[in-house]
Order: structure tokens, then C-alpha cells, then sequence
């Protein structure tokens, strides 16, 4: 008997450990077929709220957010690329020289689960930013690829010129401020058991059938 199991995957677009949480989730449920089934669902967290529409050099903004020097951030930096590698996706770290608002993503996102659409829309998020390095709050590039995973071009383009979607966002990323989640990603599991950061595949595989067994 398969069990299903919420998750409230909380992430943000721009947050490199945030892919890699959720590519190893994705492999252990792969592993549990058959035992366990995801019903995911991805909740909005902004790493940066306040950042402007032209964005920052992402250097100078790990050293004035967490006082890294260059030589932690290229380190940190292939460390990351070693384990989205091990998982199969690809950082373009070469590509990827600035960091971005990211709230617009997260209104399309919104949207993009009412049409079904919405793990379809994160995984080429993820993709749109840290393998080709495009910009993830520039509105044609949102519009592009919303339209490559079957979204209407024109509804996505009128959804970002207007405020659609605004407030819901900002609730739930107040919901999840409010209860304590500082860091991403954060998942949630059933409402009641948290798992933080990108955690090895073996890891989600233990959790998930734990949970699985007490639900």
C-alpha cells in the first residue's frame, strides 16, 4: 500500500542548496515507489526581499550578507557544483555572476499550481538561473519559460504586469516567517515534521519512510 505524503517544500529560486534538496528528495521517493507517493507543494521564501530590479554581484553580496571572502565563496561554490553533479543537474557557475529579486517568480509560481503546472515551473526556474544564468526576475524570461512548460505566454505576461498574486505570496511567506523558518529550503512534512537543507538522498529515504510508517 502506497502512503502520500504532503510536503511543503519552502524555497526560493535563487537558493543553490534549495535544487539540491529537492533533486534528492525527488530520488528518494524514486527509491520508495511503491511505499511512498508526494504530494508536493512549493511554498514562497525570499533569500533576498529587499533586493532591487538590477539585481547585485553575487561576490560582493556574500561578503557583505555573510562576510565570506572570495576564497570561501569559490569553495562553497564548487562544493555546490560537486553534489548537483552526484544528483544531475548542473551549475553554471561561469554564467551565474549576479543575484536577483526573486518575487515575481514566486507570484508566477502561485499561479503556475492552480494549472498543475507548478513542479514543472520550479525545476525550470532552477534551470533558467543556475545552468544558463539567465535572469530569474526579468519579466520575458519568466514569460519564456512559463510558456516552455505548457503555461499560456499571454496570461504569464498580463499575471506579471499586474499585482496578481501579490498578497497571497506575502502571506505565505509570513506564514512560514512566523513559524519559525529562517532558512531554506525547509521541508515540511504532513504539516508536523520539518527537514532542513540538502540533505543526502539516504537521508530523505530514511525520513520519508519513518513518517510514512507512523501516518
Amino acid at each position: 500500500m502506497t502512503t502520500t505524503l504532503k510536503i511543503d517544500f519552502v524555497s526560493d529560486v535563487s537558493c543553490p542548496w534549495c535544487i539540491i534538496g529537492l533533486k534528492a528528495l525527488e530520488q528518494a521517493a524514486e527509491r520508495l515507489q511503491g511505499e511512498v507517493a508526494l504530494d508536493l507543494h512549493f511554498q514562497p521564501f525570499e533569500l533576498n526581499p529587499q533586493m532591487g530590479p538590477e539585481g547585485q554581484d553575487i561576490g560582493e553580496h556574500l561578503q557583505e550578507k555573510y562576510g565570506a571572502t572570495p576564497e570561501q565563496s569559490q569553495k562553497n561554490r564548487e562544493a555546490i557544483a560537486a553534489r548537483g553533479a552526484e544528483l544531475g543537474f548542473t551549475f553554471s557557475m561561469d554564467k551565474r555572476s549576479r543575484i536577483y529579486n526573486t518575487f515575481d517568480a514566486h507570484r508566477l509560481l502561485h499561479w503556475a499550481e492552480e494549472q498543475g503546472l507548478q513542479k514543472a515551473l520550479k525545476h525550470a526556474l532552477f534551470k533558467a538561473y543556475f545552468t544558463d544564468g539567465q535572469n530569474p526576475s526579468n519579466h520575458e524570461v519568466l514569460v519564456r519559460v512559463a510558456s516552455e512548460v505548457g503555461l499560456d505566454a499571454a496570461e504569464a505576461r498580463a499575471l506579471l504586469a499586474s499585482n496578481r498574486y501579490a498578497d497571497e505570496v506575502r502571506e505565505r511567506e509570513q506564514f512560514y516567517l512566523q513559524n519559525g523558518i529562517h532558512s531554506v529550503p525547509a521541508i515540511i512534512v504532513n504539516e508536523r515534521h520539518l527537514i532542513s537543507g540538502g540533505q543526502p538522498v539516504e537521508v530523505f529515504e530514511q525520513a520519508l519512510r519513518q513518517i510514512a510508517a507512523q501516518a
